[in-house]
């Protein structure tokens, strides 16, 4: 039988957190790019559109993150796809991460006081010059420390695409433990390395955090 020492499961967990890092970014950019959008078109909506879009939110808050990459994975197939594990974590993940974010950033615009609005049309500013040059800057303020520390709830997020077979941490984790019947000391060492990728991130959240409401006094 093959002797594993504990630096040849580091170093192969250590090759897998790098997809987890990717996976992660990959979610977290096309979430916030496709939140971005959604809040734009949620701000200048009418009714019928706002409630769409809240419903689209409801729809991804509502429902386990291990369902959703389901329905991507066995969903796109459906269309004729040849899905890869990849594409359909992708997919899921950028839908689930602009769902929070669009309203993690409309409660944040929503916070700017209402006078701020009024005081910039009164300056026949267009909607895009009162978002640029009025309200986007102190949202942006605000909404800083709570999409940092989104980023964390996505990076755990990415565990659980090991369920449809994208090999990450998790995933990587439990084959290693397959193969050398140590599973405390393979995820030991996944929980480790994953508190060590989360809790930096949650450090500079609260540092974001602490700055702001300093700035505001």
């Amino acid at each position: 039988m093959t002797s594993f020492t504990l630096w040849d499961i580091l170093r192969n967990l250590l090759l897998a957190l790098r997809w987890t890092v990717v996976l992660s970014l990959i979610a977290f950019i096309g979430g916030g790019l496709v939140g971005g959008l959604l809040l734009f078109v949620r701000l200048r909506a009418g009714k019928w559109l706002d409630r769409a879009i809240g419903m689209y939110v409801q729809l991804f808050q509502g429902t386990p993150l291990l369902m959703q990459l389901f329905l991507a994975y066995f969903g796109i197939a459906l269309l004729g796809v040849d899905v890869s594990a990849w594409t359909a974590a992708s997919v899921a993940l950028t839908l689930y991460a602009s769902a929070y974010l669009t309203e993690i950033w409309r409660g944040c615009v929503a916070s700017v006081p209402k006078g701020q609005w009024e005081a910039s049309g009164s300056l026949a500013l267009s909607f895009g010059e009162q978002m640029r040059h009025v309200i986007l800057p102190q949202a942006t303020r605000i909404a800083v420390a709570p999409t940092v520390g989104f980023l964390v709830q996505v990076i755990k997020g990415t565990a659980l695409a090991s369920v449809i077979g994208f090999v990450e941490l998790t995933k990587a984790g439990s084959m290693i433990s397959n193969a050398t019947f140590r599973p405390f000391v393979v995820f030991s060492c996944v929980a480790l390395l994953y508190f060590a990728l989360c809790y930096p991130v949650s450090l500079y959240a609260q540092f974001l955090e602490r700055k702001i409401h300093g700035a505001r006094r």
